[in-house]
């Protein structure tokens, strides 16, 4: 007799056949018997590998809770020794009261603006590095549309203009000015950097996806529509990524529009406008990013004509025409410049991804707007290159070309980590922003056009979905995605008026619910960082700002 129960369904299925044997004859024939011992051999190896399954589940599962805790604990440490180091911070600024207040007039003049309303009584999500004179995490509407970028680095008058009547004057201070306002806004560039770094912590997201029958919907409660101020159909929107009241937006008018929320998301007010057009072939940008540290944005053209084929926008130069500079260097040879994409790197540098199979790496020189090309490969793709992006753990550079193939380049080795081929063209690449080994590609496949990966896993695709097109089946490289901050949704644009949202944890190809946003097409709809809040662009030329919840 077995040391080990037999399991009551087992036992039933184990009778079964034991009846069934002696309906044939009272013990039955040799081979029958042969045949019915054969079938529970095998049903019994079948059961144990399902055991043996769910052992290594719960195994996993183990390991997992394991790892959630100690994050937990982790985390609810580092909370406690923030706390107590801001009652320290507290006690002594209130002690150095006018020290402080020395410090802050003599850098009244730096590109980085501090406000003493911000300090202390209210909590800050993000870093305090902003554009001058656009004072963060406030709602109040501004003057006119100068007002958030009269204030200039080299400003004499305006320098002593912001210096309050009580403030200490002297020939010494005076003398050394320009060097300790130069200074300190090197200190709090790099602590607003390197802050911007350790936020970031890896989340395992990669185990919940598929793991739910149903959706976790998203609620939008109300949408506000406000004009884009565009003359022709828009084609970028990027938010500012160190003052989250900030976003600018992009079209074929070759304009570039910055923009600032007001009233928590309810409206927003225009703050410059800027013609970015190229000089030659006159050409509006193709794609923009903001410079991490969020003075600045570059934008990438065509190759095709000689044309200039990056331009960097300068935010804090006053006049419009001095803020636009175009980059001599010319590394793309023809062709369309798709993608550009700052890395999350400590380094400052960025990639292009061009009609002309490239991807350049671009880093930043100790001059301003200055910046050196270097061709990472020419040949791993076939076709254009349509889309860049870096990851976070290791210093790969992911792109995605119209060849149907998807590239990690290892920067350190020089080469290629891995090459993946697919069945339908790739027109962008997103990695998730809280799991660090998990991207997603945007493809040409009519309900696939989202697709997941996970980049230890190489060519294993996790995980697609996307949604069904009603006013025609082409699928535009225009229409783009965005994660959502907390890693666990997509929103795409659609050739519809609609707004796609996905959740990965649905187990399921078609999208956990769908918005209508605009009256035409969506190009793009991305989630603020700290509001409940849909920026949406269309080419209705309107922008949708929705609040969700």
């Amino acid at each position: 007799m077995s040391a080990h129960p037999v399991p009551k369904k087992l036992k039933e299925e184990v009778d079964e056949a034991v009846g069934m044997a002696n309906e044939n004859g009272g013990g039955g024939e040799d081979n029958d018997i042969d045949e019915q011992q054969e079938a529970m051999v095998a049903l019994i190896e079948h059961r144990t590998k399902e055991v043996e399954h769910l052992r290594q589940r719960i195994s996993y599962y183990k390991s997992q809770l394991e790892q959630a805790e100690s994050r937990l604990n982790d985390s609810q440490s580092k909370l406690a020794r923030l706390r107590c180091r801001d009652n320290v911070l507290s006690s002594k600024n209130s002690l150095d009261n006018g020290i402080k207040n020395v410090k802050v007039e003599s850098g009244s003049t730096s590109p980085i603006h501090i406000s003493e309303s911000s300090s202390g009584s209210q909590p800050q999500s993000r870093p305090e590095l902003l554009i001058p004179a656009l004072k963060p995490k406030i709602s109040q509407p501004i003057k006119s549309a100068e007002a958030g970028l009269k204030a200039s680095i080299t400003s004499g008058a305006r320098a002593s203009a912001s210096v309050p009547s009580h403030s200490v004057s002297s020939g010494k201070l005076k003398e050394d000015k320009s060097h300790r306002e130069q200074q300190g806004a090197t200190e709090i560039q790099d602590k607003g950097t390197k802050r911007k770094f350790e936020q970031k912590e890896h989340e395992e997201l990669i185990p919940l996806i598929r793991s739910c029958s149903s959706p976790c919907l998203i609620r939008c409660h109300t949408s506000s529509h406000i004009s884009s101020q565009h003359k022709r159909k828009l084609r970028s929107l990027a938010l500012c990524p160190v003052n989250d009241q900030l976003f600018v937006t992009s079209a074929l008018d070759g304009v570039v529009n910055l923009w600032q929320i007001q009233a928590r998301g309810s409206g927003a007010s225009l703050l410059s406008t800027t013609d970015c057009v190229s000089p030659k072939q006159r050409r509006w940008p193709e794609d923009m990013a903001w410079h991490p540290q969020g003075n600045s944005l570059v934008s990438v053209y065509s190759a095709d004509g000689g044309d200039s084929q990056i331009s960097v926008l300068d935010l804090n130069k006053r006049q419009e025409r001095a803020r636009v500079t175009f980059l001599e260097e010319k590394p793309h040879v023809k062709g369309i410049i798709n993608s550009i994409s700052f890395m999350p790197w400590e380094t400052t540098c960025f990639i292009t991804g061009g009609s002309d199979h490239a991807v350049i790496l671009w880093n930043e020189k100790d001059e301003a707007n200055s910046w050196k090309p270097r061709a990472l490969h020419r040949n791993l793709h076939s076709s254009a290159v349509m889309g860049v992006a870096g990851m976070q753990q290791k210093q790969i550079v992911l792109s995605a070309g119209a060849d149907k193939r998807i590239i990690g380049f290892d920067l350190l080795a020089g080469r290629a980590d891995f090459k993946h081929q697919i069945e339908s063209k790739c027109m962008s690449v997103l990695p998730n922003p809280c799991d660090f080994n998990l991207f997603m590609v945007q493809t040409g496949a009519p309900e696939r056009q989202l697709r997941l990966f996970d980049i230890r896993l190489r060519q294993t695709e996790i995980h697609a979905f996307g949604w069904k097109q009603e006013s025609s089946e082409s699928q535009s490289a225009l229409i783009n995605q965005a994660w959502s901050p907390d890693g666990f949704y997509i929103t795409s644009g659609s050739a519809d008026p609609m707004i796609h949202l996905f959740d990965i944890r649905f187990n399921a190809r078609k999208p956990s619910q769908s918005v209508r946003a605009h009256q035409k097409r969506v190009f793009k709809a991305v989630w603020h960082y700290s509001l409940p809040l849909l920026i949406s662009i269309s080419s209705d030329l309107n922008i949708g700002l929705h609040k969700i919840a």
